[in-house]
């Protein structure tokens, strides 16, 4: 017999094996047992077990969160613009209260116990269903820079030991769709090594002057001086404009190698977390996209600095073929900034006045509103 079989041939004799006496059910099981091959003990479980009407016990371990704890999360998660949870995690309690104050979730004072208990393994076994990944590429536009390499030197990925906040890597990102061809806007990316403070702007072309510009303007959005600045080879940085400008203003000027990505590990990461995944790959090339895509960048450096926290690598260290590596535990780019000593209490107030001002899910909503209005702009409308 089939199992469905027995089902219904258990379903069939139950209510009579229940008002049978003992002489009665003995002969209803031998019967049973017969027909279906079962074991005797496995007969009394099936015919024991009650039906729908009378409800039946989910097997396996209890349900420790809860319907509401899920949803909280996923409020939580998707204002944090689906972090993973390993980042999210030591981020979660701040973020809860924040969304509180701001009205942006109601939890109970039970569902408040259950996230503060939740691991980070739990996290993405109960976001699992919600979770959605893509992937895209994009194109290199960085044509090498002939003048003044002698002058600027070279600093690799291993180089940067600077603890103190000030030190940036910079790059453009190009958003010329499918081809390099004529004239689109571009935008600046600049992080901060020893934080991960991000600052991005848009740039119309990649004029010598005009990203300069771009850079005195970032320059001056910093909640902290400016020391150093580390970009690649292209011609947009290596030039005598910024070059001098470095050297009034006292700043260290490096370069990376010559087709080594990976001395620019931080801003190139920054290039496809904030400015790929955020803007996208459009094209875009006119006066109104250059002012819609600033206003965007205002409160992405709001969100990204305030509410995304990101790890750092510790130690790394290779066995045979294996590289085992460490991380820090997720903080946000304002935390590391309050703990690096380098701002004095007046500037550590109004940078947590700011925070708490904030609210994540009003940055964000603000962010898309502006992404449509920005990707109506594009010159190849998908």
């Amino acid at each position: 017999m089939t199992r469905q079989s027995i089902q219904e041939y258990a379903q069939a004799i139950r209510d009579r094996y229940w008002q049978a006496k003992k002489e009665g059910k003995t002969k209803i099981l031998d019967e049973f047992t017969k027909t279906t091959g079962l074991h005797r003990k496995a007969s009394i479980r099936l015919l024991n077990r009650g039906t729908s009407s009378h409800g039946s016990k989910k097997r396996g371990r209890p349900r420790k969160y809860s319907h509401e704890a899920v949803a909280v999360l996923k409020i939580v998660w998707e204002a944090a613009d689906r972090l993973c949870s390993k980042r999210l995690h030591p981020f979660l309690h701040d973020l809860v209260k924040i969304l509180k104050k701001n009205g942006d979730i109601k939890i109970t004072p039970a569902v408040e116990t259950q996230l503060r208990q939740i691991s980070p393994s739990t996290i993405d076994r109960l976001l699992r269903p919600f979770r959605q990944q893509g992937d895209r590429h994009h194109f290199s536009t960085t044509r090498p820079g002939s003048l003044l390499k002698s002058s600027i030197p070279i600093r690799t990925f291993a180089d940067w030991q600077d603890n103190r906040p000030g030190f940036l890597e910079v790059d453009l990102v190009a958003h010329c769709g499918e081809s390099v061809d004529g004239f689109y806007l571009n935008t600046l990316t600049a992080v901060d090594i020893a934080t991960g403070w991000t600052e991005c702007g848009g740039v119309w072309g990649k004029g010598q002057e005009r990203v300069g510009a771009a850079i005195h303007h970032l320059r001056a959005r910093l909640p902290f001086p400016l020391l150093g600045l580390d970009s690649d080879n292209g011609s947009e940085f290596i030039n005598q404009y910024l070059y001098r400008y470095c050297q009034h203003e006292g700043i260290t000027f490096t370069r990376s190698r010559p087709y080594k990505k990976n001395d620019s590990c931080h801003v190139e990461q920054k290039n496809g977390a904030l400015v790929r995944r955020i803007i996208g790959y459009r094209r875009y090339s006119s006066k109104e996209a250059l002012e819609m895509l600033n206003r965007i960048y205002s409160l992405l450096r709001l969100y990204a600095n305030f509410f995304q926290p990101s790890m750092k690598l510790i130690s790394k260290r290779r066995h045979g073929a294996k590289v085992y590596k460490a991380y820090d535990e997720a903080q946000t780019p304002c935390y590391r900034l309050l703990k690096s000593g380098i701002l004095s209490e007046r500037e550590k107030r109004d940078l947590m006045d700011a925070f708490q001002s904030l609210s994540p899910v009003k940055l964000l909503k603000q962010i898309n509103d502006n992404l449509k209005l920005l990707w109506d702009m594009a010159d190849n409308k998908a």
